[in-house]
């Protein structure tokens, strides 16, 4: 089973839609989640979020996730779910331009979540902030509008994209699906 913390997204349901297609999955609230939630879980995703991580305290967020530092299951962060792991990890948000459209994604790395698919793909953003790259992460994928469009852990199962594949189509159900295969082989 994959947990699916839903950290205010509205696009969290097609993230559970096209997760639950390849295994079976449980959504909480963020502010609900305890750690003794991830017992029996194979792995983790964080949603997007209507909050920007440059303008408020991220304290209470960071706090509930700190679990991911010491993690061992695979961890998928989606948008805010992708600046929260990296804030945790040392990497720094800023603002940029709104970028609420589709963006060519170039794939840079290898990255078990990108398995089957081109090095050029066309991904939805929805957000005005990107983060850098944190102390341990090597970057994966990048566009025009952003540098940080896909980061991995170097030693550990988590992983980061700035853009929302819930929502942008075939590529983001394989980028997805590429999670699930990742929890399924922990």
């Amino acid at each position: 089973m994959i947990l699916i913390i839903n950290c205010g997204s509205n696009k969290t349901k097609y993230i559970e839609q096209i997760v639950y297609e390849f295994m079976d999955t449980k959504v909480i609230p963020l502010m609900d989640f305890e750690e003794s939630l991830l017992e029996g879980m194979k792995g983790v995703i964080l949603s997007g979020a209507p909050l920007l991580v440059t303008e408020i305290d991220t304290t209470p967020y960071l706090e509930k996730m700190k679990w991911i530092l010491s993690s061992k299951i695979p961890v998928f962060g989606i948008c805010f779910g992708h600046q929260l792991i990296g804030i945790l990890h040392g990497a720094f948000a800023n603002r940029m331009r709104d970028d609420r459209d589709w963006q060519t994604i170039e794939v840079m790395e290898d990255c078990d979540l990108f398995n089957r698919l081109p090095t050029e793909i066309r991904m939805m953003e929805d957000h005005c902030e990107a983060i850098s790259i944190p102390p341990g992460f090597q970057l994966v994928a990048s566009s025009d509008a952003c540098v940080n469009e896909a980061m991995q852990h170097r030693d550990k199962p988590i992983f980061g994209v700035q853009f929302h594949p819930e929502v942008s189509g075939n590529h983001g159900a394989v980028l997805l699906e590429n999670f699930v295969k990742v929890c399924e082989r922990q």
